[in-house]
């Protein structure tokens, strides 16, 4: 019905639980037909609202007109929790989905309706808000999630609707009262003493019915909140932490007051990230108000740490609202101290872009916000204007921070709220070029240098128009608005630096940060601005600033940056491209005669060049290398130079190492736009036989050079050797680029092993060996360099260049160096894994018998294996079985070949001891089995025959300390391996505190292979051992020898009765074969009464209060929310189906009494034979 109109039959039989889902009807035609039912016969009206909160919950069952005239609540609560469905933890609440999420919202909105609706008549008629009022507060009691959870959400917002109700009484009381004060104050000849009367009865109404209010609204905060903002469930206490909020907000005169405001503050300690952001969103909406906050300072000075250290929370969101909140509370200067404030100001520089932003925001209040009287007057531009004055408080700030580096993510982090600010290119420029005013402070060279780099910042951003790298997601879309206010503010960052850029070169020229930061400008400019404005004269005065600092500067970021400005100029789309290019050209040909002339004088003298020569030939050098990384420079054939160069360091050894290293990287730069030339397609025969040679001859130059006896020499002949060998690798003729392929290079044995022998000795050291290094800084930049090395040649493995073979040399450090490399050899594993999943077992399989090997040389065969060498190997071993991850079937055939070559290992060496002693790497096995859990149970039965092969049937009945390797491996290759109805599992259940959604599993489900599905790959040597016919034949004899050989040792039968013997063991095959038959039948019997077990659901039941014992005593201490879960114990069936599996290799089993000896070994027999032919 709606409207109190019939509409369609469908829609007049619906619950009102269904029609709230549905959506389909306005509420307040919903509420309006509930009042008239409710008005017409209340009792009818009453249970189909009780029914519909019973509903909410997910319930199935309903609440009859009997049991509603007959029946408390606490015993039609009973009766519902009996009725629920167990089948699923799910509810309404709990589902996901558009339309549940639309149900919440409605039904919130049907009980603030119903309230508002009810506000002036039912709601005081001492029946219906009684009888909700006492459900609800039942039902929040209830140990169904369900029940707890609806109820919970229905009753604060129940109290929210009456908290408005109690806010217009009490607007209204306050009305009447300063009406009934106006008329009395009237003389008495203008007194309506009727009115008096009217005001007086009105005012004595409201009182009435705001107490009655009053009496609800306690009823509910004592029967529910009290209660349920504590509950183990984090949705529960949200849901109360987010209502009290609002009623404090609503009706701050009877809500914000400490007795209610504490509860916040506890509630901030909570371990739910969820529950401590909804305290910090319900406390903005206080702190915002500046009215509000004189009623905070009690709350502020107790929970003030506590809201300071949030901004270091763990979970991002709820820092962000701290600080928001902090921001929110900068309204009294009074409340934070200094500490308080640098503890915030350090996170501009965070990673995290919402925490950044939130705290450059609380940045920009603290410092930039408050302007003086004395700021009124300022100029809008140049130095002394009031942005100046900022921008010199930015630069202060960046440098008392000591990030240096971090200047992009400061920039980042203040873009959002001063974004006009650090646009400001005029105040900027200004403060560096124009002199100071007189009793004007100028800037120190610290300052200028930092103001450089915030200016660059500034405009890489509003450029780029995304986050610097590391924070944010990268480059996004631009919507059409942001495209034209990135263009608009290009072409002004163009008019303004490209006349200021060269007077600013001009003045720090000598200063390499300085120049290095300005010279990057051009990279952001509309190169078009230059003709379209008629800048053309600017233009050649920056390519005359750009000259002399190439022909002033020799460090390697100065030239770099020279060599990016041209590039970024010298585009062929533009006019000013020939003026440019010839520039360029004037500065390559000056700088590439003058190095064949230094360079012809420096080979003809057959001498070490001296220190003036040197120094020019590396000047020039670093200028044509610095050029050459992004222009084409083949014209001027510098192969041919640096390789005589190269040639004539090896041949007399006294080259100095700076020339070396940067004629080897020029060299590479030669070869490299070589292949670019010849990629195109345009070259002909001759520059692909060329470009072969000169790849090979300099590839065995690096190679010669990592013999080198300086360090500089070696590193960087080792890592341009690694990237040759993958630019040139087989890869090279991939995508269509067939013609490519007499350029391949691949790499030799003895090449692999001399790099690998490289990074050995280089790579895998100690800080402590590393005499080169004494300061901690050092020591860093030292590190990143041996990394640097360590991924270069682990690039190799991963593409294939060299063996993935030789990464065992690698993987074997993956522990002891896992701090420095843990990263980098981890990934390597992952990706050589994605090319070759049982090459790279067969890797790993080889590093643990690498590390084997040279621990028995220290240790010698007989160590212990207690020792720190083997347990470090064994949890080397741990950690790379946890890199096959949870999923069997992908990595089956890589473990299956892994335990393969290590059980061939493990029996490779004889005994040192002779015959009937262990062998060798016996101990191996121990080490191997920390990969047995990959197996899966085919396999295992599998594994555990080849083994077999290996074994003699001696070492099948050894139990000596030295044997327990082999015991311990079968061990862990019989767990799991028999029937699934064999494996026991717990009675212990980890109920987590948000039920998931679960289904009921089949009572004797397990994981099937297909039909026909090997134990481990046909190709393989390990799927070849078993053959059943043989087996079959051959077991019986092989049986019998084991049962002779150990019934002679415990002196049972004696040599010339082993024909009686056999007749006997006989008779007890059969004994055992009917104990096998009755055994079955016991085990089919326990595995019915334990999947019947299984399929039984846990009842939704859970602990809905922590122990009083928790309750906090002050203000100031956080509550630990701990769930405590029933616990099932164990039952008898499944302590008796733990007993069914004996350990047949366990000494301590081995009876005295001859027959239990007997017994046990036909047994045993038994069981081999079912095991085999099963």
């Amino acid at each position: 019905r709606v409207n109190g109109h019939h509409q369609e039959n469908d829609m007049e039989n619906l619950s009102l639980f269904e029609i709230v889902k549905l959506g389909k009807s306005a509420t307040q035609s919903v509420v309006d037909d509930w009042i008239e039912s409710y008005k017409t016969d209340r009792d009818p009206a009453l249970l189909e609202l009780i029914n519909f909160f019973i509903h909410c919950s997910g319930c199935k069952g309903a609440v009859s007109s009997e049991m509603f005239r007959h029946m408390q609540n606490s015993e039609i609560i009973r009766k519902m929790t009996e009725e629920f469905d167990e089948d699923s933890g799910d509810y309404p609440l709990a589902m996901a989905g558009l339309v549940w999420k639309k149900f919440k919202l409605s039904l919130c909105e049907f009980i603030a309706v119903l309230v508002r609706q009810c506000q002036y008549s039912i709601i005081y008629d001492e029946y219906m808000m009684d009888m909700v009022i006492s459900l609800l507060t039942g039902l929040s009691d209830s140990q169904v999630r369900a029940f707890r959870h609806t109820s919970t959400l229905a009753a604060m917002k129940l109290m929210t609707a009456l908290v408005n109700v109690a806010l217009n009484l009490s607007i209204n009381l306050d009305n009447t009262q300063r009406q009934y004060e106006t008329e009395r104050n009237k003389s008495i000849g203008k007194r309506a003493n009727e009115r008096l009367e009217l005001l007086l009865q009105k005012r004595k109404e409201l009182q009435e019915n705001q107490d009655e209010i009053e009496n609800m609204m306690n009823a509910i905060f004592k029967g529910v909140f009290i209660h349920r903002y504590r509950d183990v469930i984090a949705e529960i206490r949200v849901v109360c932490i987010e209502e009290i909020g609002m009623w404090m907000k609503m009706y701050s005169e009877a809500f914000l007051n400490d007795s209610y405001l504490k509860y916040v503050g506890w509630t901030m300690y909570d371990k739910q990230g969820e529950v401590r952001l909804k305290c910090l969103t319900a406390l903005q909406g206080l702190y915002y108000s500046r009215e509000l906050n004189a009623r905070l300072e009690l709350f502020t000075s107790r929970f003030k740490d506590r809201i300071v250290s949030m901004a270091l929370d763990k979970e991002y969101d709820v820092a962000v609202q701290a600080i928001k909140l902090l921001t929110l509370a900068l309204h009294n200067d009074e409340i934070l101290t200094a500490e308080d404030c640098e503890s915030i100001y350090h996170l501009v520089y965070s990673a995290h872009r919402p925490v950044a932003v939130a705290a450059g925001e609380f940045l920009y209040k603290k410092l930039f916000s408050h302007h003086g009287p004395e700021d009124e007057g300022r100029p809008r531009r140049g130095r002394q204007c009031l942005n100046a004055n900022l921008i010199r408080t930015t630069v202060l700030f960046f440098l008392e921070s000591e990030l240096h580096e971090h200047g992009a993510y400061l920039v980042d982090s203040l873009w959002d709220c001063a974004s006009e600010l650090l646009k400001d290119w005029e105040s900027m420029i200004s403060l560096l070029l124009d002199e100071p005013y007189p009793g004007e402070e100028a800037l120190t060279d610290a300052q200028e240098a930092a103001l450089i780099d915030i200016m660059l910042c500034a405009v890489r951003q509003t450029c780029e128009c995304h986050p610097p790298t590391g924070r944010g997601p990268g480059k996004r879309v631009l919507t059409a608005k942001e495209k034209k206010t990135q263009l608009d503010d290009r072409t002004k960052i163009t008019e303004t630096f490209a006349v200021a850029l060269p007077l600013l070169l001009a003045k720090y020229s000598v200063d390499p940060e300085k120049v290095t930061n300005l010279l990057q400008f051009p990279q952001y400019f509309d190169l078009e601005i230059y003709t379209t404005g008629r800048l053309e004269k600017h233009l050649d005065a920056l390519l005359r600033q750009v000259r002399d600092v190439v022909e002033k500067h020799t460090d390697k970021d100065v030239l770099e940056a020279c060599s990016m400005t041209f590039h970024a100029l010298c585009n062929e789309d533009f006019t000013i491209y020939n003026r440019v290019d010839i520039v360029r050209s004037q500065i390559l040909d000056e700088q590439i005669d003058k190095f064949h002339r230094l360079l012809e004088d420096v080979l003809q003298e057959g001498e070490e060049p001296d220190e003036d020569d040197a120094y020019q030939v590396l000047s020039t050098l670093k200028r044509i290398t610095a050029f050459h990384n992004a222009h084409d420079l083949t014209k001027w054939d510098l192969f041919t130079s640096n390789y005589k160069l190269l040639n004539s360091g090896l041949q007399n050894g006294d080259m100095p190492e700076q020339i070396v290293a940067h004629a080897l990287q020029c060299t590479h730069y030669v070869i490299l736009w070589h292949l670019a030339k010849v990629s195109e397609g345009s070259a002909s025969k001759d520059d692909m036989v060329l470009l072969r040679r000169q790849v090979r001859a300099f590839c065995l130059m690096c190679q010669r050079y990592l013999n080198s006896i300086s360090t500089v020499v070696k590193e960087q002949a080792f890592t341009i050797l690694c990237d040759a060998l993958l630019i040139f690798s087989y890869q090279i003729v991939a995508s269509g680029r067939e013609a490519l392929e007499p350029l391949v290079f691949s790499s030799d044995a003895s090449l692999q092993s001399e790099l690998l022998n490289f990074i050995l000795d280089h790579v895998f050291v100690d800080q402590d060996e590393d005499s080169s290094t004494d300061d901690e800084a050092n020591k860093i930049e030292a590190l990143h360099r041996r990394r640097n090395l360590l991924a270069a040649f682990c690039k190799l493995i991963i593409y294939n260049v060299v063996e993935m073979k030789t990464g065992a040399d690698i993987f074997k450090q993956y522990m002891r160096y896992y701090n420095d490399y843990g990263d980098i050899i981890k990934e390597t594993m992952s990706k050589a894994r994605q090319i070759d999943k049982i090459q790279c077992a067969k890797t790993l399989i080889l590093s643990l018998q690498q590390l084997f090997n040279e621990m028995l040389s220290d240790l010698g065969c007989n160590f212990d294996r207690s020792t720190s060498a083997f347990c470090g190997i064994k949890e080397l071993a741990r950690r790379f079985s946890l890199t096959f991850g949870l999923d069997q079937l992908k990595t089956r055939e890589a473990i299956a070949m892994l335990h393969k070559d290590g059980i061939e290992f493990a029996f490779k060496e004889p005994s040192p001891q002779g015959e009937g002693g262990p062998p060798l790497n016996l101990a191996f096995l121990d080490i191997l089995s920390e990969f047995s859990s990959k197996l899966l149970r085919q396999d295992k039965k599998t594994v555990h025959l080849y083994l077999e092969r290996f074994m003699t049937f001696q070492m099948a009945l050894q139990r000596d300390d030295c044997w327990l390797p082999l015991i311990s491996y079968r061990n862990s290759l019989q767990m799991g391996a028999d029937d699934d109805t064999l494996s026991v599992i717990s009675g212990m259940s980890s109920r987590s505190s948000a039920r998931s959604r679960r289904s009921k599993p089949p009572a004797a489900s397990k994981r099937k292979l297909p039909e026909g599905t090997c134990a481990l790959n046909h190709n393989y040597t390990l799927n070849k051992i078993i053959n059943a016919t043989l087996l079959s034949k051959t077991f019986s004899m092989y049986t019998r020898q084991i049962c002779e050989q150990y019934l002679r040792e415990i002196g049972l039968l004696s040599f010339r009765s082993l024909s009686s013997a056999h007749e006997k063991w006989g008779q007890k095959q059969k004994c055992c074969e009917r104990a096998s038959l009755q055994y079955g039948k016991m085990r089919g019997h326990i595995q019915h009464t334990i999947g019947l077990m299984e399929d039984d659901e846990e009842p939704i039941v859970e602990d809905v209060m922590m122990s009083s014992e928790e309750r906090l005593d002050d203000l100031n201490e956080g509550m630990d929310f701990d769930t405590m879960d029933i616990d099932l114990p164990p039952s008898k069936n499944r302590r008796e189906r733990s007993e069914l599996k004996p350990d047949y290799f366990d000494p301590a089993s081995i009876m005295d009494d001859s027959v239990s000896i007997l017994s046990s070994i036909c047994l045993f027999i038994h069981s081999l034979i079912h095991f085999i032919i099963y």
